[in-house]
């Protein structure tokens, strides 16, 4: 054993490696992505690890693994456990021989994601087991007894860690590889009455599945991370706090000895009914410390009406606790002062008792795409081939949602991965009249695209797809896809080419532009965007993190004329008012001398940049050729 300071999502990675995982797939979303690629850098070689083409086909890798005995991981964040759910549904009522976690980042706030969906109420619609970790070292434990628990009852479960779990640090205890556990697989045997499901399989499982989870709150109830913390209970308590998570971590924080009895749900389904009604025992209230859904504090009023207890439970259902949003200390602080009778006055926040005064509010920084994005350049093309016509730009879920930011205004809707195209395709249908773009980014079109591309031309749509490839999974940290002929293994592949794939749908207008060359694509955008059904455009310019600045552009003061079309137009951070207040200037600690501004300035008062290579390896740029 040794300690190591670790992020959340490092300690699950190595505590992942520690149970003897053989099997990691996934795919990449925020805040869950650092689980699989720490457990790519630290594999200790006998581990075979990828990041699937999306979290369904994830989930099924995984699945196929458990199927042979192998420890199984497969990772994703809650939106994306509405791709892997189809295979997951069926899963349960199959069952797993080897352990498989399924591991969910859930995102309270959301700080980076589309919902707050919560995965305990999921695990409750699909009857999957969840583990829900209250801290970064508690994770590097839990996870490995998470395996054990779906290795014992044949079912996956849910590692449900949120973001404040995933993204703290803490010092943790770990073991060093040589004491890492050593799971040899069995194999996969045949046995067709217990791997293909059937109706009549369905039944007999599903009647199954519903007696082990009753079995499981007994069970669960032993469970030690499921625990009454009665050692802070003064006597006489007759109020309790019912938490879960990071939240337990606050409730703790805030309480400082005051007058509560306190139960930490590590499990919250099966719900561990038997402590609760221990818990329960004696009390006239209890408050509900959770985030996203009730679940607690449904289950306990289910318990009460069950067991016919008088106890007022409190919590979101009752507006003790906000019913959306992540929770604080101060969130926390504050509802316990109100619930336990005290008072923090003047409104001012509360720290377990203590007044806080209220801190200043903090600046309004919207994100926006970074100097020199090819991005950017992509939106601001489209943007002037289509002014004056009526069009809808619908997006999708990268680094380009920000082109819904002004001045661009380059994206109407938004919804989930691969729905711009899908959406793009209804719009056309009840307005034949209006010019539908469709953006997509070169990951998730391998990801989610490909299927509604097809759909479009099947369907006979009338829309342009635009593929903004900048040759990586930019949003969530680089990851490699079928694109960038390479693995999270390190391994060299044969790229996916995009145009191969497009042409072999049946597209026959398939063109790939450098959008860094403005002239170029105002002119490839309105060629390609008259011809009618579905048509593609591939702007091609790699991401400016992966492919680094040779140069700087700069404004010449005396030739600018201070009309902020450089400004105005484009919302590049680098361009920005000079000290007069007037004419431009370029900030060069960010400016990445891509050109763009160089190409629109009505008096060439912009120069010196030195646009980066952007062909990337192995795929040739076409200059506005057609492909047929």
């Amino acid at each position: 054993m040794h300690k190591e300071f670790l992020m959340g999502n490092e300690a699950i990675a190595l505590g992942a490696l520690a149970a003897g995982v053989n099997l990691v797939s996934g795919y990449p979303g925020t805040p869950s992505t650092e689980v699989l690629e720490t457990i790519a850098k630290r594999n200790p070689g006998n581990v075979y690890v990828e990041w699937s083409i999306n979290e369904k086909a994830g989930m099924e890798v995984a699945a196929g693994a458990a199927y042979t005995g192998a420890r199984a991981l497969v990772t994703m964040k809650q939106v994306g456990l509405n791709v892997a759910s189809d295979p997951l549904m069926s899963l349960e009522y199959i069952g797993v021989k080897g352990g498989m976690v399924v591991l969910v980042a859930d995102d309270p706030g959301p700080i980076s994601s589309q919902t707050e969906q919560d995965t305990r109420t999921f695990g409750m619609f699909s009857k999957v087991p969840v583990f829900d970790p209250a801290s970064v070292a508690e994770a590097y434990e839990m996870i490995q007894e998470a395996f054990d628990f779906s290795e014992k009852y044949g079912t996956p479960v849910f590692f449900r860690a949120t973001t404040r779990v995933d993204h703290g640090y803490e010092a943790v205890e770990v073991k060093d590889p040589a004491e890492y556990y050593v799971n040899k697989p069995e194999g996969f045997v045949k046995d067709p009455s217990r791997w293909v499901i059937f109706p009549r399989l369905s039944v007999k499982n599903h009647a199954l599945i519903e007696k082990r989870n009753a079995e499981l709150k007994d069970v669960l109830s032993d469970y030690p991370r499921n625990q009454i913390l009665k050692e802070v209970e003064p006597a006489g308590c007759r109020k309790g706090i019912a938490t879960h998570g990071v939240n337990f971590m606050y409730t703790l924080d805030s309480l400082h000895g005051r007058n509560a009895r306190v139960m930490r749900v590590a499990t919250p389904f099966p719900f561990p009914e038997k402590l609760a009604l221990e818990f329960l025992e004696g009390l006239d209230e209890v408050l509900c410390v959770e985030e996203l859904d009730p679940v607690i504090e449904r289950a306990l009023t289910f318990i009460c009406g069950k067991y016919g207890l008088k106890v007022k439970i409190r919590g979101k259902l009752t507006g003790d606790i906000p019913p959306s949003g992540e929770n604080s200390m101060e969130i926390v602080g504050n509802a316990l002062t109100q619930f336990l009778g005290e008072t923090a006055g003047n409104g001012a926040q509360s720290d377990g008792g203590n007044v806080l005064p209220q801190p200043p509010a903090l600046p309004v920084r919207p994100p926006v795409l970074c100097a020199g994005c090819p991005h950017r350049a992509s939106f601001y093309a489209v943007k002037a081939a289509m002014r004056g016509k009526k069009t809808i730009y619908c997006g999708d879920i990268g680094c380009y949602t920000l082109g819904n930011a002004a001045p661009l205004d380059m994206c109407d809707t938004c919804l989930c991965m691969g729905a711009g195209i899908g959406i793009a395709q209804g719009v056309g249908h009840i307005e034949p009249d209006t010019k539908c773009f469709a953006f997509v980014g070169d990951s998730t079109f391998f990801a989610s695209g490909i299927t509604e591309t097809i759909n479009a031309f099947y369907n006979q749509a009338d829309m342009t797809l635009v593929v903004l490839d900048n040759s990586t999974t930019a949003m969530t940290g680089h990851q490699p896809h079928p694109g960038t002929g390479r693995t999270v293994m390190g391994q060299i592949v044969e790229k996916v080419s995009i145009e191969k794939v497009l042409r072999a749908i049946g597209l026959k207008v398939v063109e790939t532009v450098d959008p860094l060359d403005y002239t170029l694509s105002v002119e490839t955008v309105k060629r390609v965007a008259d011809e009618p059904g579905v048509k593609a455009i591939i702007f091609r310019s790699p991401c400016i993190a992966i492919s680094k600045p040779k140069g700087h552009s700069h404004v010449d003061p005396d030739k600018c004329i201070a009309c902020g079309k450089c400004i105005r137009e484009l919302g590049c951070p680098a361009l920005i008012l000079g000290e007069d207040g007037k004419k431009a200037k370029i900030d060069t600690s960010m400016c990445t001398g891509c050109t763009l501004c160089e190409q629109l300035c009505p008096v060439k008062a912009i120069s010196g940049g030195n646009k980066n290579d952007t062909a990337i390896p192995g795929e040739d740029l076409q200059k506005g050729g057609r492909h047929e």
